[in-house]
C-alpha cells in the first residue's frame, strides 16, 4: 500500500512539473508568426517543441493559418496563427551615421526652483509638471524651441497661464504661475527644457526601392529622464568614426566619431521604440540585398555583425548567438550576442557606443541588429529581430505612399 502511495506520489508530482513546464513554453511562444511564402514554418527557440501545420507551403501572401505547436512532439502546447508574407530584401548597411533632430514640443528634463522675494519656489513643480513631461502649448502658443519656452514665460507678466502637457501617452492642460526671480528680474517656470538631440549611431538597413531606411534598433531618449523623444523634425548625415574608447568591465567603451561637412544623407521619419528610421537622399552604401529572416528563422550559433570601427567602410566580424528571446514587452531584446572575433575584441572590448544598429547576418539573411551591451560584460549585449525592425520600416513606407497618393 505505501509502495503504491509512493508511486501515485510520484506521478502526480511529475504530471504537476510537465504541466508547469507546459504552461512556461507556452508563455514563452507567441501568439503570431508570420513565414515567407513558399516556406515551411518551425520555430528555432531551443526548446523540445515541434509544430504541425495542413499544407503550409501552398499558401500565399495574404493568407493565414493555423499551426499546433507541441512538446516533445506529442503534448499540445498552443496553437499559434501563421500570416503568409512576400519575401522583403534590404541591404544591410553597418555605416556610421549622424543624427540630428528636434523635438515635438520641448521635453523637460529638470526642475529648478526660483529665487523669489518670498523665498524659494518651483512654480513648475506646483503645477504638477514633472520631469520627463513634453510641453505642447503655452496659453494657446506653440513650443517648438526653448527659445519659445523662454519668450512666453518672459512676457507673461506674473499672470497664471494654461499649459499643455504630454505625459506618456496623455494630453492634458494644468495652470502655472511663473515666478519673478529676485536676483535676475524676470519671470521664470521652474524647469530646464530640451529642444534637440545629435549623435552617432550606426544604420542597419534600408529598403532599395523605396529608400526607407532603419538605424540604431532602440529610440533616441533624452539623457535625463530617458524617455522617449517625440520627433518634429530631424536629418541623418554620414559620419566618420576617428577612434575608439574600448569598452571593460563597467565602464562602456564608445565610439568616437564627427559629422562630415557634406548634405544631408536622408530625413528623419520615426524616432520609435525599435530605432530610427526615415527615407534616404543619398546611398550610404551598395552592399547586395538579403532577405529578411522571420524571428522563428533565428538560431543559436554562429553570425556575423557589420559595423564601422574606423573610418566609413563596415567590416564583417564574428559572433554567436547564445538566446533568443521572443517576449514581446522586450522588442529591443530578443537575442543576447556574444562577440568572438578576436580582432573586434582587441580593438573594442566587445560592444561599444555608437554599435547600435549593427546589422546581423546569419545563413545569408539580415536577422538582427545589435542593440545593447551588458555594462559588467561588454564582450556581450542584446539584439533586436530584423522583423521588428522591417514592420516599423513597413509602416514608414506605408505612410510614405498615402501622402503621394
Amino acid at each position: 500500500m505505501k509502495k503504491i502511495k509512493w508511486v501515485a506520489g510520484v506521478c502526480s508530482g511529475l504530471a504537476a512539473a510537465v504541466l508547469t513546464f507546459t504552461l512556461t513554453v507556452s508563455s514563452a511562444i507567441p501568439d503570431e508568426f508570420s513565414v515567407v511564402e513558399g516556406q515551411g514554418f518551425a520555430i528555432n527557440s531551443g526548446l523540445p517543441i515541434s509544430t504541425v501545420s495542413v499544407d503550409g507551403l501552398d499558401r500565399k501572401a495574404g493568407d493565414s493559418y493555423q499551426v499546433d505547436v507541441k512538446l516533445m512532439g506529442v503534448l499540445p502546447v498552443k496553437q499559434v496563427n501563421v500570416d503568409v508574407v512576400e519575401q522583403t530584401m534590404v541591404v544591410p548597411c553597418g555605416t556610421p551615421f549622424g543624427i540630428k533632430m528636434f523635438t515635438e514640443g520641448v521635453v523637460v528634463v529638470g526642475m529648478s526652483s526660483v529665487d523669489a522675494e518670498g523665498g524659494s519656489i518651483n512654480p513648475a513643480k506646483e503645477a504638477g509638471i514633472q520631469q520627463g513631461d513634453v510641453l505642447i502649448s503655452i496659453d494657446g502658443k506653440e513650443c517648438n524651441s526653448n527659445q519659445d519656452v523662454s519668450d512666453i514665460i518672459e512676457h507673461c507678466d506674473g499672470k497664471t497661464l494654461d499649459v499643455e502637457l504630454q505625459r506618456k501617452n496623455m494630453t492634458f492642460h494644468v495652470d502655472l504661475t511663473p515666478v519673478k526671480s529676485a536676483s535676475e528680474g524676470c519671470y521664470k517656470l521652474g524647469a530646464w527644457v530640451r529642444d534637440s538631440s545629435a549623435g552617432i549611431g550606426t544604420l542597419t538597413f534600408y529598403e532599395p526601392n523605396s529608400k526607407v531606411f532603419a538605424g540604431l534598433g532602440h529610440a533616441i531618449c533624452d539623457v535625463d529622464t530617458g524617455e522617449i523623444l517625440p520627433l518634429s523634425s530631424g536629418e541623418i548625415v554620414s559620419a566618420i568614426i576617428g577612434g575608439v574608447q574600448p569598452g571593460k568591465v563597467g565602464a562602456p567603451g564608445e565610439l568616437r566619431g564627427t559629422f562630415k561637412n557634406v548634405s544631408d544623407m536622408g530625413v528623419l521619419a520615426t524616432n520609435g521604440e525599435t530605432g530610427v528610421y526615415g527615407i534616404l537622399d543619398s546611398l550610404p552604401c551598395q552592399n547586395e540585398a538579403v532577405p529578411v529572416a522571420m524571428r522563428q528563422q533565428v538560431q543559436s550559433g554562429p553570425a556575423q555583425i557589420m559595423t564601422t570601427i574606423e573610418g566609413e567602410e563596415p567590416k564583417t566580424y564574428d559572433i554567436e548567438i547564445e538566446k533568443i528571446n521572443f517576449d514581446e514587452d522586450s522588442p529591443t531584446r530578443n537575442m543576447i550576442v556574444h562577440i568572438t572575433d578576436p580582432e573586434l575584441l582587441e580593438k573594442t572590448g566587445g560592444i561599444v557606443q555608437g554599435m547600435s544598429g549593427s546589422p546581423i547576418l546569419q545563413n545569408g539573411q539580415l536577422v538582427g541588429a545589435v542593440t545593447h551591451v551588458f555594462v559588467n560584460d561588454p564582450t556581450r549585449g542584446y539584439g533586436i529581430f530584423a522583423e521588428n525592425m522591417l514592420e516599423t520600416a513597413s509602416g514608414v513606407q506605408n505612410e510614405m505612399e498615402k501622402e503621394a497618393a
